[in-house]
């Protein structure tokens, strides 16, 4: 045996080794990368193009695809930040753009050459006279299944003979059922994209989009190959590339003759293959560098207001945003969002005290509490604007945690800058991670009662007693010595660590068996909980 002919054996097997190492890279980089916070960045970007966002995004995935992106990906963040709808829209537009222009790229910079060269290669003359013949149909297949390369097919059809328009149009219209796809994956949840779902079963619709793609897949092999068969055995050569065969023998017995393996296929896919593994690894390395840049912001705490006693004016009223509290929140912090809802306007009078609040002549104490009890009313009073809501995400990136619209004390801020640039730097409080609430059921239980500055001290130490006491945000393995945390402390893990004090160390201030676990010498282990963004509504309680 030559070692051509091994080569040709290995090919297969090599392909699909090579497929398998590439997706399980991508799932793993797809674990490791907050994709969830690189695409709300996208989004807050791209969202102030209000209604020209949908246009603006398809302009970029045309552009991406051409040079080669993956399509996939692209659709599924067109789903999760447009929905269904506008996300089809806007990623079909994009995708038949790409394939237009790349078609005509690889039309006027490699038809001729391409042509001249079939002249000598019957294969290729053979497939390139079938897809010809069979136009728009072999486009329309193509289209249909998701397992060959869309930005390569994209430039392989303009090598062949197929025109433009009918190309075009085929693959506008029979790409739509692979688009609607992988918008759906995108649209179930921002889990989704990281390819680690979560979000629930696949329906009914995904199951049958998956068999047409598969059963697409097989037509389009079998198709092709009768196609070229048929125009292969209408011609007989004189000359093959291992030298001259039979007048008489058929293109397709010369071809039937000897191996037709593609070891450079191969050794491509081994390629794409290693360059995943190394980039998935390095990533992994890399992980926790990588999250503090996509993440939130890293900061120094430090108490800039050092007035810890009463200011001279009369202390701020929070008496309204209290009652509306005891009325609307339970003692686990579940929220009646229906019963607030008639009282939006007393939380309206609330926040409106609060952007006339004398912040800069307050004692210290008096402006935490000032902004705790801010954040709070500011994100019950956005829900409230979108309710009814499953989840704070399903308001657009634009319109929550950047939107710059709250006003505490004369200032403008949105409720990022409520808690990174006015609370995290200027007060050396990682407690308030368990006070500020972002309505989901993940963040810490919102309090029934306003923060108030006399008792801010053992209010925040209630609230890290309460969370630490419950299994959403800690569960302690005494056997195994595993610890499995709110992921609030993987967020913000330095915070919690510029006290001094290891995540496990800060942690067991708050849970007796974990302290006693360290206490004794034991290892522990940390694991991250999964923390969810449903709603934190009584309809959501346990």
């Amino acid at each position: 045996m030559t070692l051509s002919d091994t080569a040709n054996r290995l090919a297969r097997p090599i392909t699909w080794i090579s497929v398998v190492a590439i997706a399980g890279s991508v799932a793993w980089l797809a674990r490791t990368l907050p994709l969830d916070r690189v695409l709300d960045g996208f989004e807050i970007s791209i969202g102030g193009l209000g209604p020209w966002a949908p246009a603006a995004f398809a302009v970029l995935y045309a552009v991406a695809v051409v040079l080669l992106a993956p399509a996939s990906v692209l659709t599924m963040a067109a789903g999760a930040m447009f929905g269904p709808v506008w996300g089809l829209a806007a990623t079909s537009l994009g995708a038949t753009t790409a394939a237009v222009v790349a078609f005509i790229i690889a039309r006027a910079a490699g038809r001729q050459r391409f042509a001249g060269m079939i002249e000598s290669h019957p294969r290729f003359r053979a497939v390139d006279q079938a897809i010809s013949d069979g136009g728009w149909k072999v486009v329309a297949l193509l289209r249909l299944t998701p397992f060959v390369p869309f930005g390569f097919s994209n430039y392989l059809f303009g090598l062949t003979a197929v025109r433009l328009v009918p190309y075009a149009l085929a693959s506008w219209l029979f790409m739509l059922p692979g688009s609607l796809m992988w918008v759906y994956f995108g649209h179930v949840g921002r889990e989704g994209l990281a390819a680690v779902s979560g979000a629930g079963s696949a329906s009914t619709l995904m199951w049958v989009a998956r068999l047409v793609a598969l059963a697409a897949s097989v037509a389009v092999v079998l198709y092709i190959t009768a196609r070229a068969r048929r125009v292969l055995q209408q011609h007989t050569i004189l000359h093959m590339d291992d030298g001259p065969v039979n007048e008489h023998d058929t293109v397709t017995d010369a071809i039937e003759a000897r191996p037709a393996g593609r070891p450079w296929g191969a050794m491509v896919s081994l390629g794409l293959a290693v360059m995943m593994i190394a980039m998935a690894t390095w990533a992994w390395v890399q992980r926790d560098a990588i999250r503090a840049r996509l993440g939130p912001p890293t900061v120094i705490l430090i108490e800039a207001h050092t007035d810890t006693g009463q200011s001279t004016a009369p202390p701020f009223d929070h008496s309204t945003f209290d009652a509306l509290l005891k009325k609307h929140v339970d003692a686990d912090g579940w929220v009646d969002y229906d019963g607030l809802h008639g009282d939006s306007a007393r939380l309206d009078e609330y926040l409106t005290a609060i952007a006339r609040a004398p912040f800069d002549t307050m004692s210290r104490d008096e402006k935490l509490a000032l902004l705790i009890n801010a954040y709070n009313a500011a994100t019950l009073r956005l829900i409230l604007d979108f309710h009814p809501v499953k989840s704070i995400k399903d308001i657009p990136t634009a319109k929550r945690w950047d939107h710059e619209r709250w006003v505490v004390g004369g200032h403008t801020l949105s409720l990022n800058d409520i808690e990174h640039k006015q609370i995290r730097p200027k007060f050396n409080e990682p407690r308030i991670h368990f006070a500020l609430v972002c309505a989901a059921v993940g963040c810490p239980k919102l309090r029934n009662e306003a923060f108030d500055a006399a008792r801010i001290d053992a209010q925040l130490d209630d609230q890290m007693r309460y969370a630490h006491e419950h299994d959403r945000w800690l569960r302690f393995d005494a056997d195994r010595a595993v610890l499995r945390l709110t992921k609030l402390y993987d967020w913000y893990g330095s915070d919690f660590t510029q006290t001094g004090m290891t995540v496990q160390q800060y942690a067991a201030r708050y849970s007796p068996p974990l302290k006693r676990a360290l206490d004794e010498g034991r290892r522990v282990k940390v694991r991250w909980l999964d923390y969810s963004w449903v709603l934190n509504s009584r309809a959501n309680a346990p």
